[in-house]
């Protein structure tokens, strides 16, 4: 299946488990993303594939609800958020990416408003394009609406009933994530644990066609067998 069957096959999915953002609010005023300071080398190579990360907000915000700097995510009253986009990154091989490729210009704010339920910070929006997405486009617009539809082309199990079942493994989330995604397997998903166990990002792996693939080593994270935990932030 090319890339373009593949996403309009995705796409057309049953919507039943497709929300992640319950009662987004976007603002009413205008938006616009703050200037980002480079903090590494610029690094520019060839693309070979690329991840879709993806912070789960419960565990992401559970030391900081009361933090002015990640209110609308965490605060509550932008809305209620489970898995979010931390960024699409492209890779160049295991162990190595391009980042802080030139960028002349930011994203328009039509799409910055499009984006502001699947990735609810602005300065996390606003790095994620002029560290990563820069090295994949010149047109950052076009940033955003390739990863709005990686994103919306997912469906997602219920996580809360995920949560409670008995000796959950590393294993069991891949599966249960690829059982709700008929265009992925197990292997192309990866986990990201905190040293207590607790689960922090999925790591979602494609190829350069923007195909599912297998991840590897680095991206994979815990092995199946290992125990993970989920906050449902209660």
């Amino acid at each position: 299946m090319n890339k373009a069957a593949f996403l309009a096959a995705a796409l057309a999915l049953p919507t039943s488990a497709y929300a992640q953002a319950y009662q987004c609010r976007v603002p009413n005023g205008p938006v616009s993303l703050p200037p980002v300071e480079r903090d590494g080398p610029v690094r520019e190579s060839r693309v070979t594939g690329y991840t879709l990360a993806l912070s789960w907000s419960p565990e992401f915000c559970r030391f900081r609800d009361e933090q002015a700097r990640h209110a609308r995510q965490c605060g509550g009253r932008a809305g209620r958020f489970a898995f979010v986009v931390h960024g699409l990154w492209p890779e160049s091989g295991p162990g190595r990416w391009p980042q802080w490729c030139p960028a002349l210009r930011q994203p328009s704010a039509a799409e910055v408003r499009a984006s502001m339920c699947m990735t609810p910070d602005l300065s996390l929006l606003a790095r994620q394009w002029r560290k990563h997405g820069a090295c994949m486009t010149r047109d950052p617009d076009t940033y955003l609406r390739v990863t709005r539809i990686l994103w919306n082309s997912l469906r997602w199990p219920d996580f809360d009933r995920l949560s409670r079942r008995d000796n959950l493994t590393a294993g069991m989330i891949r599966e249960t994530f690829a059982e709700a995604n008929p265009y992925w397997d197990a292997e192309d998903v990866g986990l990201v644990v905190n040293e207590r166990g607790w689960l922090r990002e999925m790591r979602l792996c494609y190829d350069a066609d923007f195909m599912p693939t297998p991840c590897d080593r680095q991206r994979f994270g815990p092995g199946d067998d290992a125990r993970v935990r989920i906050w449902r932030g209660l």
